[in-house]
């Protein structure tokens, strides 16, 4: 096979992984939205008469659950907004550069 079409099925494969983390946090979100959107009707049919429904028990899984697709969502779109688009191919070439160097040294 010639050096482009290497290059190509890396830069596919790349691509598919970050898909898949992508659809990954996707999914993470509608779950999220659902079992929240539950809660939140069966929260309304446990009131009492004259109860507010603004209770910090009403919004603890709302919450830390929140902060966990925060985090998940940070995962999968801060590092490309963070290193950049090429970062991580950049990065790749260079150690492989680097542990190539190590070797001819040693031969």
């Amino acid at each position: 096979m010639d050096e482009d079409t290497l290059i190509h099925k890396e830069r596919y494969q790349i691509a598919a992984k970050r898909v898949k983390r992508i659809k990954g946090f996707y999914t993470h979100a509608l779950i999220y939205t659902i079992v929240n959107l539950v809660f939140v009707y069966i929260n309304f049919q446990n009131l009492e008469d004259g109860e507010s429904y603004f209770q910090w028990r009403n919004f603890i899984t709302f919450s830390f659950w929140g902060v966990g697709l925060l985090s998940h969502a940070a995962s999968v779109f801060l590092p490309s907004l963070i290193f950049g688009k090429n970062w991580e191919s950049k990065k790749i070439k260079e150690l492989m550069d680097k542990d190539s160097n190590e070797i001819k040294r040693y031969e």
